[in-house]
């Protein structure tokens, strides 16, 4: 559903980490656009250069607001941009919105404390709804999604050649680099890409290609693993296990980007996910670096059925794990 009457101010990001050199952010590249094609008007307010200025920030966004009057302001929440006094004046006045992508790890520490403040809040943490109750908040439950990268998406062509057997895109951390190495040690090399890796981060279209034309894509953990050869493989290892405070593992982006573009993928499992992709039919998935490596030799053996899976992964992630229809429920809720 459309709303062309409607005005909305996204309130995030302009870049990712609210640094340009780490490129466009997801926030304009993805929700903004989005946004476009289901709101009459829709106005940014970027708040990357108020770090350090948080004062400013919460002068310079009421009068963005008492310019435009939104009927809603959508927040792309970060991190504490936003005085809690901000938020009740602009809430007792406005329609708010937060999109709270990581209460697996976040919630006691972060979007408990916020989420009071903002009239529709949504999570895409199932278990963290009764969570939400208890402190006086119904969130509405999504999940992420994918953007299309190109309109050159889908099973890749009988004419067409691959690029790489087995890939990654992610950026690197200690436990990304072990589980590839435990790969090698099985004779299987993983072409990686992102920030850390040797091949650097790469743009959104390359990413694409890179999952179209993989026989297989590699999603790799990034919360940390309490498998024990790791966390003891070295000093280094062990500090970095108990600093992480990601201790959940949570569906990502990632999960619907690749089936979306058109690749085979190969996750590591995270519970809930059979309610998005069907296990064995949209997606295969492994518990250990040893069931990786075997299913990478199962399915870089058996071409037609890892085609099969990415021809049915393709189809309902096109269908129902777009931003677009994640948005259109969720602006749906807040405007029924």
């Amino acid at each position: 559903m459309q709303y062309p009457g409607k005005t909305t101010l996204l309130v995030g990001m302009q870049w990712d980490y609210c640094k340009p050199e780490c490129g466009v952010s997801g926030d304009k590249r993805v929700f903004f656009e989005i946004l476009k094609k289901l709101v009459g008007r829709v106005e940014p307010f970027w708040f990357d250069e108020y770090l350090g200025k948080k004062e400013q920030l919460q002068i310079d966004l009421m009068a963005k607001v008492q310019e435009i009057k939104p009927d809603l302001i959508f927040y792309l929440t970060y991190t504490d941009q936003f005085t809690l006094e901000t938020l009740d004046k602009l809430k007792s006045k406005y329609v708010t919105y937060a999109w709270f992508g990581d209460d697996q790890w976040r919630f006691d520490s972060y979007s408990s404390r916020y989420a009071p403040h903002f009239t529709f809040i949504s999570t895409t943490d199932p278990w963290s709804v009764q969570r939400y109750k208890k402190i006086g908040v119904n969130p509405i439950l999504t999940q992420w999604a994918a953007q299309p990268f190109s309109e050159n998406m889908g099973l890749l062509r009988k004419d067409e050649s691959y690029e790489f057997e087995v890939s990654f895109i992610g950026g690197f951390n200690k436990f990304r680099k072990w589980f590839v190495k435990m790969l090698g040690k099985k004779g299987i090399k993983v072409e990686c890409f992102g920030v850390g890796w040797p091949n650097g981060q790469i743009s959104f279209e390359r990413m694409g290609q890179i999952f179209r034309k993989s026989m297989i894509n590699l999603n790799i953990s990034n919360s940390a693993s309490n498998d024990i050869r790791f966390v003891f493989s070295s000093p280094k290892c062990f500090i970095h296990y108990l600093r992480n405070p990601k201790r959940v593992e949570q569906i990502k982006a990632r999960n619907f980007e690749i089936p979306l573009a058109g690749g085979f993928q190969l996750s590591n499992y995270v519970p809930g996910l059979e309610k998005y992709l069907k296990i064995g039919d949209e997606i295969a998935v492994y518990n250990t670096p040893e069931e990786c490596a075997q299913q990478v030799e199962y399915y870089l053996a058996n071409d037609e059925i890892r085609r099969e899976i990415i021809s049915q992964s393709h189809e309902r992630t096109k269908n129902e794990h777009t931003y677009l229809y994640r948005l259109e429920r969720i602006l749906g809720e807040i405007w029924k």
